[in-house]
């Protein structure tokens, strides 16, 4: 795991930028210190003006020139501070989303199938973006917090103990209740707030992405409940959080306002000077520096709400960066052909309970292996293990003799290549869409994948042909998509080709020209295909079926048939479907 994610909490993963940090906080120190020059020198020419005797003319201006000194210092250093402040943060959120990158480029693919698409957009960007008030703004107003009353009390200490200790009163009363907003309890309300935005943010992404098999199947009320579900959820957290926190809030800022302190100062000064314990001359650096004080508490109140969203966002960050990649071979070797087995394979998305129980079986080359089997027998899981979605729990899966683990990505990756009824395209050109397995393919390449995948027609349709950009001047349809993500496959010419339903959007006659296209390219090549269309699958050297997870039957179509077993059963129940007009295009996508 990277170093900067090795640490714990924000500091592990802020700790390369630490000399930005101490940069940050140096100059913000010396701004900080520089701007208490000015209301000193307006403290230093009152009690010159009220003092008795002649004026000093050289006191008076040597204290001028010293304020304004301050003055240009403060705004020099506090400006460079903030500059650094904000690309520190470009940095800090660039370096974030180069490790989440990073990360998700490298945990297995199935991983992503197991997560909700909003969550994890909230991880890649809001929470990113959290962390931007706790680098930008929050260090500098943290160190104020401290340097300022600190420097003051230093001062006010030299003019007098006991009126230093009375203008304390607002500040302590101030931080006494800080403690009062991170109990267990807000805390925990605090958590369930990110917790209702994050399942808001999923539910608007699954409406939008859902919407119109929402509005096909009259679903548009229960989308709809779900996202007033999670809306009433956030609503009731956040008055929690509201109704622990406003109490505090409002304490703090009765005690921290500019009447109380004043009110505070004012009558602790009177009893002083009217006892004749201090001259009536000396309450104005109290007056001034006083509102000083609670100034910056108020910012270290702010401080910490932004330093706990941060540590909620970036711990957030960390469970993504904390998932395990896939473990790559420390000594990678390469697959002697591409015969592919599977030996023992068992295989579950949670403790106790298996998807997949003993999987034998033997793809060969120049061979179509296909799968089929109800609903929920496992088919898709089994399929995702060839391109190593997931690694087994339990057997092994060999490419050439040679172990999926021993085998590294990247040769993994030119020897099996795959196509799936849940098409991703990428926001970029046909063309690029296309050549994403061979980049450096020629547009000669491109077209003749594209006429083989019985696309090439369509995409001359479209509004700059191969160079259309999808999601952006157009979108495809979900055969037309799947046709590219298989002129994709072809193009990338991997001796192992993986099919998951991938002409279930297609018509029976597109259907029917890829299977010819696909069935040409076959030859010398391992296929294993899933279709729940039987027909389809018809011109397969072997089939397997599954059934609860394990393999029940398999042989040549024509001989299953014979058997009069399961495939049999599944061959006459389709065929009786089709024949009625029941067969539903959902049915076929499943």
């Amino acid at each position: 795991m990277n170093a900067a994610v090795k640490g714990r909490g924000a500091a592990g993963l802020l700790r390369p930028h630490v000399r930005g940090f101490a940069a940050l906080v140096v100059f913000q120190v010396i701004g900080a210190i520089a701007g208490l020059a000015p209301l000193l020198a307006v403290v230093e020419l009152g009690r010159a003006l009220l003092a008795p005797g002649p004026l000093d003319h050289g006191h008076v201006r040597l204290v001028v020139v010293a304020g304004a000194a301050g003055l240009f210092a403060r705004l020099v250093f506090t400006a460079a501070s903030s500059g650094i402040g904000h690309l520190l943060d470009d940095r800090v959120q660039l370096s974030f989303r180069r490790l989440l990158a990073e990360r998700l480029g490298l945990v297995p693919i199935g991983w992503f199938s197991r997560r909700r698409t909003g969550e994890l957009a909230k991880v890649v960007g809001a929470d990113v973006s959290a962390v931007h008030p706790f680098i930008a703004h929050t260090p500098g107003e943290l160190v104020s917090a401290f340097v300022v009353p600190l420097v003051s009390l230093a001062y006010l200490f030299t003019v007098d103990w006991r009126m230093t200790l009375i203008t304390l009163i607002p500040v302590v009363l101030a931080v006494a209740l800080v403690p009062l907003m991170m109990t267990p309890a807000r805390l925990r309300e605090q958590e369930e707030f990110d917790a209702g935005m994050g399942r808001i943010s999923n539910s608007v992404v699954e409406f939008v992405q859902g919407i119109a098999v929402v509005k096909a199947f009259g679903g548009t009320e229960r989308a709809h409940r779900a996202f007033r579900t999670a809306v009433d959820e956030f609503v009731d957290s956040f008055y929690r959080m509201v109704r622990g926190l406003s109490g505090i809030a409002a304490g703090m800022q009765v005690v921290i306002s500019p009447p109380f302190v004043l009110l505070v100062v004012l009558t602790g000064g009177a009893a002083l000077i009217t006892g004749g314990g201090m001259p009536a001359a000396d309450l104005l650096p109290f007056l001034l520096l006083g509102l000083g004080l609670t100034a910056p508490v108020a910012a270290l109140g702010h401080g910490f709400d932004d330093m706990q969203a941060a540590r909620r966002a970036v711990g957030r960050i960390r469970d993504v960066l904390a998932v395990e990649p896939l473990p790559e071979p420390a000594h990678p070797v390469a697959p002697r052909g591409h015969r592919v087995e599977l030996r023992g394979v068992r295989f579950g998305y949670e403790a106790g309970h298996e998807v997949l129980r003993g999987i034998d079986l033997v793809l060969e080359p120049g061979t179509v292996t296909a799968v089929v089997g109800p609903s929920g027998s496992g088919k898709s899981t089994l399929v995702q293990l060839l391109p190593r979605f997931f690694d087994p729990a339990e057997g092994s899966v060999l490419l050439g003799g040679a172990d999926l683990r021993e085998i590294g990505s990247r040769e993994l990756y030119r020897a099996v290549s795959f196509v799936f009824q849940d098409v991703r395209l990428l926001r970029a050109s046909v063309a690029e869409n296309i050549a994403l397995a061979a980049p450096h393919a020629d547009r000669a390449d491109v077209e003749r994948a594209a006429r083989l995948a019985n696309v090439h027609d369509r995409i001359l349709e479209l509004p700059h042909g191969y160079e259309t950009v999808l999601d952006e001047e157009v979108r495809l349809s979900g055969g037309e998509a799947q046709r590219i993500s298989i002129a994709r496959a072809l193009l990338a010419d991997t001796p192992v080709l993986v099919l998951d339903e991938a002409t279930a959007f297609a018509d029976p006659r597109t259907e029917q020209a890829v299977r010819r296209s696909l069935a040409a390219r076959a030859d010398g090549r391992t296929v294993l295909v899933i279709a729940h269309r039987l027909e389809t699958i018809a011109d397969a050297d072997t089939v397997v079926v599954l059934e609860n997870g394990a393999i029940v039957e398999r042989g040549a179509p024509a001989e299953l048939l014979a058997r009069n077993g399961k495939f049999a059963e599944l061959w006459h129940v389709h065929r009786a479907a089709a024949a009625d007009g029941t067969e539903t295009r959902g049915e076929e996508h499943r």
